[in-house]
């Protein structure tokens, strides 16, 4: 599967943000979906996941309750929903995909074999 992240972009502090990941391929019902991000001179970091049918999501608790993973298997499409944003949020955001699941969260970003290019979020104070 092919991944590609789109929407990033500069807001505020406290502002919404939707980042989208197309995928190609007709399995991608087949794939957990997750995002992670990676701020400068940081290691990447897991953000959220979804399981195959948007069933289950699974979220860092730095973004519980502001974030909100979902999927569209139909249009092969994941998306973040980002609402009240910080500056902490700032980094460059991928998505990924795995097939075989070795944790149900999947936050380890080892679990996954395929990323999309990343898109970037900057949230300024």
């Amino acid at each position: 599967v092919q991944l590609q992240a789109s929407g990033g972009g500069l807001v505020q502090a406290g502002d919404a943000l939707r980042v989208s990941c197309a995928a190609s391929g007709r399995a991608f019902s087949t794939y957990t979906m997750g995002w992670f991000r990676q701020a400068p001179g940081a290691e990447r970091e897991f953000v959220a996941s979804i399981t195959r049918l948007g069933g289950n999501t699974y979220y860092t608790d730095s973004v519980k309750g502001r974030f909100t993973i979902s999927r569209d298997n139909a249009k092969n499409m994941v998306y973040l929903q980002m609402n009240s944003l910080k500056p902490e949020d700032t980094a460059v955001y991928y998505c990924a995909a795995r097939q075989f699941v070795r944790s149900p969260s999947g936050h380890d970003p080892s679990e996954y074999g395929y990323w999309g290019q990343g898109t970037l979020v900057t949230v300024s104070s």
